[in-house]
């Protein structure tokens, strides 16, 4: 999940198509439903990006009580409103009445705070859950922003790759070679530097003996001369999240659904991206379907988003998305991380039922 931030932003303000009293206002490639007249091109407004969670006074001037997501009725989602996508809110609070807010864009303030908006953070079933502990030498993981929101992370031409984004749930497994520790972690936990105490009945503990994880990042290390390696994946399968793949969700006979998407190495005292298809010997972990390598073209890319999965091979479901990297390594300017960014399919961001567990 993409950090949290809530600004200013510059509008494209378009027409609806199927509603003569709405439009649309665009941030980025993000199109959000206004009402007819309440924005012009070149205007300045706040956009609140899907998933945060907003405080029932700010619901209530906005006039959205109980049209917002979740059991509380305060939560942004994408939906469809009149036929087209509406991802966020774009609004001009009163708080920020006395606010520069042609500045406030340009210095890229983010209003979250000061609004009392939140990030949302979904519930952890028990089997994701589990005793943690300090785990300071575990390998983080990064957020990856959405590629609608920054469609300029990648220059057109520039050599990519583009992967299948599964719906699942992120594992981080940090082999120590020092002294062959293993640490294990959740996404969620991994940013608080926590690691999860060994466990048969945890998912993730699951996932990695079951698949020889430990094992293949030794050997990684060993190929590498890495004093630690990090290998990033996606646990999968019936019971994890809504989108299943066909695969066990970790029943005693067989470990949950696992896929690698990224790897990192300590090497010389500094920590390296590395293609995981690149890397690990073949067939040696599985991976994520590998889409497209090949020269950037947004419109194209944004496609592939859409469809039906790979992962089973038997097209079972919708297709969350897709992830975008750089072919070659690089920090990203537009982002002030790595470049790396997700596309997701609107077809995913506005199912019914869909479960969005960390």
């Amino acid at each position: 999940m993409s950090t949290l931030r809530v600004t200013v932003e510059r509008l494209t303000v378009l027409a609806h198509p199927n509603a003569d009293a709405l439009e649309l206002a665009q941030v980025g490639l993000y199109r959000a439903v206004v009402a007819k007249g309440a924005f012009r091109t070149g205007d300045f407004a706040l956009y609140i990006p899907e998933q945060a969670v907003l405080p029932a006074a700010l619901i209530e001037e906005l006039g959205l009580t109980g049209r917002l997501a979740g059991s509380a009725h305060d939560r942004v989602r994408a939906v469809r409103l009149r036929g087209e996508l509406s991802q966020g809110l774009v609004c001009r609070p009163r708080a920020l009445a006395a606010v520069d807010l042609e500045l406030a864009a340009k210095e890229g303030v983010d209003f979250a705070g000061a609004l009392g908006i939140v990030k949302w953070s979904p519930p952890v079933p028990t089997s994701m859950n589990g005793e943690v502990e300090p785990a300071p030498e575990l390998l983080p993981w990064t957020d990856v922003e959405n590629l609608r929101r920054h469609p300029h992370v990648f220059e057109e031409g520039e050599p990519v790759v583009v992967t299948e984004k599964l719906h699942g749930t992120a594992c981080l497994l940090t082999y120590v070679a020092g002294d062959g520790r293993v640490l294990v972690s959740s996404k969620g936990f991994g940013a608080k530097g926590l690691g999860l105490k060994e466990d048969d009945r945890n998912l993730y503990w699951r996932a990695v003996r079951g698949h020889g994880v430990p094992g293949a990042a030794a050997r990684l290390a060993d190929r590498l001369g890495a004093t630690r390696v990090g290998i990033f994946a996606e646990v999968y399968g019936s019971g994890v999240q809504d989108l299943a793949y066909g695969a066990r969700g970790g029943a005693a006979d067989a470990p949950p659904g696992y896929a690698v998407f990224d790897v990192s190495a300590e090497i010389d005292g500094q920590v390296r991206w590395l293609d995981p298809a690149l890397v690990l010997a073949d067939g040696e972990l599985p991976l994520v379907p590998r889409l497209f390598e090949g020269p950037y073209v947004l419109a194209e890319v944004l496609e592939l988003a859409n469809g039906r999965e790979t992962v089973s091979g038997r097209g079972l479901h919708l297709r969350e998305g897709v992830v975008i990297r750089a072919a070659t390594e690089r920090h990203s300017p537009v982002t002030g991380g790595r470049a790396l960014a997700k596309a997701v399919s609107p077809a995913y961001l506005t199912r019914k039922g869909g479960t969005e567990y960390e």
